[in-house]
């Protein structure tokens, strides 16, 4: 089965980002953010074209969860119209690109963390820091977690697709 031009090139920024992309200055990307869809994803416009990002190590409130507004909101006023770099992190099935983002040196996954708009996605983690800011936002009783919060991944299986 031939692989597309997409999947060629995607395949090709994952091989160079496992090879230790984890700041910004190794990261392989650089590009504009022009939408931000959801607490967790962002649509990037490269010199190659668009392409759709998905934050890695976090997952955001769904869309029809509580929070889901803030957080999309606290994500658009980091990131929106801005040049970011991404370190590239894999490919999901939904074939958007998994990346940390970066402002300068500021990593943007964390700090949505940090102030209690997502939590660490366990699932996918390689980095325990994301645990102990999700840790001190739940202490603070920052963003979400101002209320009853019901992680993402037990969302999706409560509420019929």
């Amino acid at each position: 089965m031939a692989m597309s031009r997409g999947r060629l090139c995607v395949a090709a920024l994952l091989l160079g980002a496992s090879l230790g992309a984890s700041a910004p200055q190794d990261s392989v990307l650089v590009g504009t953010v022009t939408r931000v869809t959801d607490g967790d994803t962002v649509e990037v416009e490269l010199s190659s074209g668009p392409i759709t990002v998905r934050l890695g190590s976090i997952d955001a409130p769904e869309f029809d969860q509580p929070w889901a507004r803030e957080a999309t909101d606290a994500l658009s006023r980091l990131v929106l119209h801005r040049s970011v770099d991404l370190a590239p992190i894999a490919q999901d099935r939904y074939d958007r690109m998994v990346a940390v983002v970066f402002l300068d040196d500021f990593n943007v996954n964390m700090h949505i963390v940090q102030e209690g708009h997502a939590w660490a996605y366990r699932q996918y983690l390689a980095d325990p820091a994301y645990c102990r800011l999700e840790d001190e936002a739940r202490k603070a009783g920052r963003g979400l977690w101002k209320g009853e919060a019901v992680a993402p991944w037990e969302w999706r299986h409560k509420v019929p697709v």
